[in-house]
């Protein structure tokens, strides 16, 4: 059966440089299950692709990615997407919403493991705001680079969420603890500068010279020596503890769908759309 043609994901290539692009603009780069599904494959192909020696990561008009798309898991999904992991009920209808994030999160996050163990760099061309799972999928990127108009966000808390999508792994070993308890806690936004000096951005440029800047560090890498470079992610990762995280994401995951079944959400949700303040109850 031939693959099904993927709408929101583009991938290019530029020599020995795979580019990623996810192109939703209608919807803040978000991810709904298909998006989600067709993020994993292009991750999956230039992970294991020899001939791809580095990969860019990287949203459109000016937006990283917002996460899991809010706005699907608000309208109960689709049944189509929601049948394709459970073919026989598809989606019961007095379920909370953790049943819908767990359909995109398991793409989302088989594409961060696929990327923690690719024999090669992975770099997060971050221009614009990067939030919740977006905020966690640049996290998970061997390189972070950043226009002069990115953002970071934790934005979970927003909604009455708890992290996924690789954030409560990667935030404390890449800030400290203390760091990572006030970005949680507090959720300030960090603007490109910011998100540098606390150690989450490799390097900010000028918006007008992103896109050339970015290709020719990914350049440079994919000419270097990337058998080395694999090597030494490796045992980056092992010292790291990054062998973890694929029980981490898991651990996430069920936290998440747990958290979203509950008031909170429910609450936190409605009033995103409202554009109001949420009352959380702790529930």
């Amino acid at each position: 059966m031939a693959d099904r043609e993927m709408n929101h994901i583009k991938m290019e290539r530029d020599g020995a440089v795979g580019i990623i692009t996810i192109d939703r603009r209608e919807r803040f780069n978000s991810l709904d299950v298909a998006t989600a599904q067709d993020l994993r494959k292009a991750g999956l192909r230039y992970a294991r692709d020899d001939s791809v020696r580095a990969v860019i990561l990287r949203g459109v008009d000016g937006v990283f990615s917002s996460g899991a798309d809010l706005k699907y898991v608000n309208a109960g999904g689709d049944a189509g997407d929601l049948s394709y992991l459970k073919p026989e009920t598809g989606r019961p209808p007095e379920a909370g919403f953790g049943e819908l994030f767990k359909q995109i999160l398991e793409y989302i996050h088989s594409a961060i493991s696929e990327i923690k163990r690719a024999p090669k760099p992975f770099i997060a061309a971050v221009d614009g705001i990067a939030a919740a799972g977006g905020f966690g999928l640049a996290m998970a990127c061997d390189l972070v680079l950043a226009s002069e108009r990115a953002s970071f966000e934790w934005a979970y808390a927003r909604t009455g969420l708890t992290g996924a999508e690789s954030s409560t792994f990667f935030l404390p070993r890449l800030v400290g603890l203390r760091r990572a308890m006030d970005l949680v806690l507090l959720n300030p936004r960090l603007d490109a500068r910011k998100a540098m000096e606390m150690g989450l951005v490799s390097a900010v440029y000028p918006v007008e010279n992103f896109a050339a800047e970015t290709l020719a560090i990914a350049r440079k890498l994919a000419d270097g020596p990337t058998r080395a470079y694999a090597l030494a992610k490796e045992l980056i990762n092992q010292a790291a503890g990054v062998d973890r995280l694929d029980y981490h994401l898991d651990r996430e995951l069920e936290n998440l769908a747990r958290i979203a079944d509950g008031g909170d959400f429910a609450s936190g949700i409605a009033s995103f759309f409202a554009k109001d303040t949420p009352t959380f109850r702790g529930k």
